[in-house]
């Protein structure tokens, strides 16, 4: 075993068992103890009563109908921060397929690990001595997810249990035993008895599993393909498991449209398959959640758009109807508004024009203010991801690094007289003189200078030159200000073709 168990928990058990009462180690902790991998908590359970805890460790506190106790530590660890231990206790009938009816205090810890969800969350540790009275141990070994009992009562008796399944076998790389697979396809439909909140959650869990192939950083000329693996591991695996198990038709049932949509002779994979590829690419790619939902819906409108059939079949419009679709998805799910927001964003505008030779820096600043500056690189990582998930070679070809580079353009602060401490105002102002050529002239020259030597972007300076410049004949101040203009122009162009060459552009490869 590579973790060891912390030594506040050893000290919990030692008092409670020094008190004359029984205590384990229990749960999923036992469980990630077991695998080797770091417990996201601890819990505790033992034959001692709420009010027997709070005696032992004064100062603990529970206000739940469970009679969990808590006990704070001053650990920095988020998993040792607070300890909850909970009496052996056996529940009653779940009418709202969440909550048990009626909890009970059980007299063993058979009878408590007997009321748990999967074999591999029912054993227990005292001593480093294993509890497993329903072969927890063996599954594990085995890879396999399968219920404690009889699986239909289980899902019966919490319908939450139905996504945890597929969740746990998504993180853990494990299959699910085939009665306990086949109990959640017939009771699939109890999903949609369960809180709208609970169901995004374990959604959210699901699919923010990592990769097992986690990509790096990467050259511009590095790709980065879509192996079988990729397609088979952490939330890629889950998404699937959601669809196989009958679970998603009954959360998402806009994204199962897409099954069997054939596309055009753009695309060689359906709707569906496309949607999922680039949801995939996402995941390996680490980008940010918003970006892998945004990739898994960015399509969505298609089967809703589609007109004809066949190599010549169009979708003209699906990125406004599958940002409608995507807003009441997530809108149903209750996800945070600046979330919701910024997903349906990067879906609606998805489909930018990227042909070099057609595409404009107007064009690309358009797109940034509808998108948002805040989020036009996270659309970019989506049509990456769109890209791939079409089974092209390359997620960043010659024309997409030239539209970055047109971003970074469209963003930067261009040179501009704004700059500059002073204005046009000033300078009448400084010289009581009207308005006319004589004030560009003055403000470029200066600008020359101040681009040479940012210091002397100071007001007693620069009142000083106004009125220095102000006695030069109109042509020294023309070629002051030529002097200038030309400067300016220099500056610029170097920014630019530094911005290119880091995109890759600059010599058109």
């Amino acid at each position: 075993m590579k973790n060891i168990i912390p030594q506040e928990i050893v000290n919990i058990l030692e008092k409670l068992q020094a008190s004359g009462y029984d205590a384990y180690i229990v749960g999923g902790c036992v469980r990630d103890y077991l695998l080797g991998r770091k417990p996201k908590d601890w819990d505790i359970t033992t034959s001692a009563k709420p009010e027997e805890i709070q005696e032992v460790f004064p100062g603990s506190f529970y206000e739940n109908t469970f009679g969990t106790v808590t006990i704070l530590t001053e650990n920095e660890d988020a998993a040792l921060r607070a300890i909850e231990i909970t009496p052996f206790r056996i529940e009653g009938k779940y009418s709202d397929r969440r909550h048990p009816d009626e909890i009970k205090f059980a007299k063993t810890l058979k009878e408590d690990l007997s009321r748990r969800d999967f074999t591999i969350n029912a054993m227990a540790i005292k001593q480093n001595k294993i509890a497993d009275y329903f072969e927890g141990k063996e599954d594990l070994e085995k890879k396999i997810i399968k219920t404690v009992g009889n699986p239909d009562e289980r899902f019966q008796e919490d319908a939450l249990r139905i996504m945890r399944a597929a969740r746990l076998a998504a993180e853990l790389d494990f299959n699910i035993e085939k009665k306990t697979a086949e109990a959640i396809k017939n009771n699939s439909e109890l999903i949609k008895e369960i809180s709208v909140e609970r169901v995004r959650d374990e959604l959210v869990k699901i699919l923010s599993i990592p990769s097992k192939n986690p990509v790096g950083k990467m050259k511009f000329w590095q790709e980065s393909e879509l192996t079988d693996s990729d397609l088979a591991s952490g939330a890629i695996k889950g998404l699937e498991l959601l669809r196989d198990l009958g679970i998603l038709k009954h959360i998402i049932p806009e994204l199962e449209a897409g099954m069997g949509v054939t596309q055009n002779k753009h695309h060689i994979f359906t709707v569906w398959e496309h949607n999922f590829r680039a949801f995939a690419y996402a995941v390996k790619m680490d980008f940010s959640f918003e970006v892998k939902i945004a990739s898994l819906f960015h399509d969505i409108g298609k089967p809703h758009s589609k007109r004809g059939e066949g190599p010549d079949s169009t979708f003209y419009g699906h990125e406004v109807v599958g940002a409608k679709i995507t807003s009441g998805i997530l809108n149903h799910l209750k996800f945070p508004k600046n979330q919701r927001d910024k997903i349906v964003k990067l879906v609606r505008w998805h489909l930018f024009l990227s042909d070099p030779d057609k595409i404009t820096l107007s064009a690309v600043k358009r797109v940034v203010r509808n998108v948002g500056q805040e989020n036009i690189w996270e659309l970019i990582n989506v049509r990456k991801a769109d890209r791939i998930g079409s089974g092209v070679p390359k997620a960043e070809p010659f024309r997409l690094r030239t539209y970055k580079a047109l971003i970074d353009q469209a963003l930067r602060e261009p040179i501009s007289l704004k700059m500059l401490k002073i204005n046009g105002d000033y300078i009448m102002k400084i010289l009581n003189i009207p308005p006319g050529p004589k004030i560009g002239l003055i403000l470029k020259s200066i600008m020359g200078e101040v681009l040479d030597d940012a210091s002397k972007n100071d007001e007693d300076y620069l009142e000083r030159r106004i009125k220095e410049l102000n006695e030069l004949s109109e042509e020294k101040l023309k070629k002051l200000s030529a002097s200038g203009e030309e400067k300016w122009e220099e500056i610029e162009e170097g920014e630019i073709k530094e911005i290119k060459k880091k995109h890759h552009v600059d010599n058109g490869v």
